[in-house]
């Protein structure tokens, strides 16, 4: 999965100066990064709609765009793969892999 997520990443770089009009990818970096935001956003909320539905194959492939637009963005913002898979070390490191970080609450611990 790791090499296929950077190569999914070198492709979008390389895609980012490209020609909006026969690039997709290009397109959507010529929207903006609210654009980019909003379709992560639309992704997440397919995916979290293909499960509650149990579609299994709707979950993978809209788990794919997810994956995509996440990668665009992180492009958008000078996020590496490394930087992102460096943060899930340093949590697994902390809590173990399989642990989401808690919430910080507010005037709280």
């Amino acid at each position: 999965m790791t090499n296929s997520l950077i190569r999914l990443y070198d492709a979008v770089s390389e895609r980012r100066t490209a020609d909006p009009g026969t690039s997709r990818t290009a397109k959507l970096f010529a929207a903006g990064r609210k654009k980019i935001a909003q379709k992560v956003g639309e992704e997440a909320v397919e995916v979290a709609i293909e499960a509650v539905t149990e579609h299994r194959q709707g979950v993978i492939e809209e788990s794919a765009d997810l994956l995509y637009n996440l990668t665009v963005l992180w492009v958008d913002l000078g996020i590496q793969p490394d930087d992102v898979f460096q943060e899930i070390e340093r949590r697994e490191q902390v809590y173990g892999i399989a642990e989401k970080l808690p919430k910080k609450r507010e005037g709280g611990p």
